[in-house]
């Protein structure tokens, strides 16, 4: 069993991107990546693979406690020292402390403030007016609140961030190790330390911060009450309050959270919970559930389901505006690749900055989902996938809907199940033999195809290849 993560694939994933980066730049002279956006792919590339292999070597030396103060200690100084810089950069390249085509961000600053201006009696309201809806309210609340508290400040509520995050590299640990032991427990930890995903939505004004660490929580603590002696109301109600605020920030990955729950307490041990007692909770949580949220939160689900291939069809209809490629994708297409895509974006497309910014960071999972992928497979052919059902079932079945929804290619989307994700490769790694090496090794070249040809579609689409 591995505890660390080899110097082999660490030099041959850096070596990919090296040249995948390079040749598209060459065939695509005229529509290279801008010099500052291979920056920001270089670097993250060669320091999460750098420092994840330096990194697991070096701190299976501590105590579990040393380990957990290093962890989110660490973790923390990387993002305000990223939060800062950022912060920075995007006033001296857009005029003001928001990402590029900030429509998202600008809304949410702007309704930030209104607790301020409003009081709470006309906050709601005033929600109404610009048009959030009860299945996006919770971050505008959220936002509010700490506004109110902290002050109007972009830069203050983006270190709050900060310290959300470095607690869910803290609360990866502790999962990992529950289900896969220590030494998977750090490596997992230390690869979600290191992923640049988690960076950069700790510069921007969006939920995904506060909902990846949501949904986290509440993998971590209904997998703890799963596994405690006896299942009890009691220690499943801070699951079940996580799933009514995550109502309000996203619905379908709400409605996932509530079927992986169903299905971990069905297919939970005996010893655990009888069956008469996994029928008679089922039923009180879904009773809870409607009462307390109500038929509003059933009718939204329902017209997010009935609408999922005319959405789809939609979105793909759209694109096929700028990229005639766009209608050939289909979630039959997307769910083979649901683990690896987004592709990395290696060409100058005007404004998908933001992609160009990401291209490191989503060719580091590209890379990673090699290793969930196995991790899976894994699971599933020893027979242990049932000890572990509520991390798989919340990963997988949210990935299943995002397929059949018209964002299946949308990083921003993907990043609540990220961490899980990272845990899987750990796990992964952990399994590997001297044997797996070669199938890795041609899982890495079949990435860099992938990123070239994808390079070519995103021009050749738009006739610009």
């Amino acid at each position: 069993m591995l505890t660390y993560f080899p110097r082999f694939f660490m030099t041959r994933a850096i070596l990919c991107y090296v040249i995948t980066l390079l040749v598209v730049s060459i065939l695509f002279m005229e529509h290279a990546l801008p010099f500052q956006f291979m920056l920001f792919g270089f670097v993250p590339v060669c320091l999460f693979f750098v420092y994840s292999n330096k990194l697991t070597m070096e701190w299976r030396k501590f105590s579990a406690k040393q380990f957990t103060k290093k962890i989110f200690v660490t973790a923390l100084i990387i993002r305000i020292i990223y939060v800062v810089f950022i912060y920075f950069y995007y006033i001296e390249m857009t005029g003001q402390p928001h990402a590029y085509s900030a429509g998202d961000e600008l809304l949410y600053q702007y309704i930030g403030t209104l607790l301020r201006e409003y009081g709470f009696k006309e906050f709601a309201p005033q929600l109404k007016q610009y048009g959030i809806g009860f299945s996006d309210s919770g971050y505008c609340w959220w936002l509010a609140f700490e506004y109110a508290i902290l002050g109007p400040h972009v830069l203050t509520a983006r270190v709050v961030k900060c310290v959300i995050n470095a607690f869910s590299c803290v609360l990866i640990y502790n999962l990992a190790k529950r289900n896969f032991g220590e030494a998977t427990g750090r490596i997992a930890a230390i690869f979600c330390m290191l992923m640049p995903n988690n960076w950069f939505y700790c510069g921007v004004t969006l939920k995904e911060i506060e909902m990846a660490f949501m949904t986290l929580l509440f993998v971590e603590r209904a997998d703890w009450a799963i596994r405690a002696p006896k299942i009890t109301l009691r220690i499943m109600f801070l699951p079940g309050l996580i799933i009514l605020a995550m109502f309000t920030f996203r619905t379908a990955l709400a409605s996932v959270l509530v079927a992986s729950l169903a299905g971990a307490l069905i297919l939970s041990s005996g010893k655990q919970l009888e069956a008469w007692k996994k029928v008679l909770y089922s039923l009180v949580f879904a009773a809870w559930m409607f009462t307390t949220v109500g038929i509003e939160m059933v009718q939204e689900t329902q017209q997010l389901w009935a609408g999922r291939s005319e959405n789809q069809a939609v979105g793909y209809e759209s694109r096929s505006r700028t990229n005639s490629f766009a209608k050939y994708a289909s979630s039959s297409v997307l769910a083979p690749l649901i683990f690896t895509i987004p592709l990395s974006s290696m060409v100058a497309i005007p404004n998908q900055e933001n992609q160009m910014m990401m291209n490191g960071a989503n060719f580091i999972k590209n890379i990673m989902s090699g290793f969930v992928i196995f991790a899976l497979f894994a699971l599933l052919f020893n027979g242990d996938w049932r000890k572990h059902v509520l991390p798989i079932a919340v990963t997988c079945g949210y990935l299943v809907v995002l397929a059949f929804s018209n964002f299946a290619h949308a990083e921003r989307f993907h990043f609540p199940v990220l961490a899980f994700e990272l845990m899987f490769a750990a796990y992964g790694i952990s399994q590997l033999k001297n044997i797996h090496k070669r199938w890795f090794t041609m899982w890495f070249v079949i990435v860099c195809i992938a990123n070239l040809v994808w390079a070519w579609i995103k021009l050749a689409g738009r006739g610009w290849a």
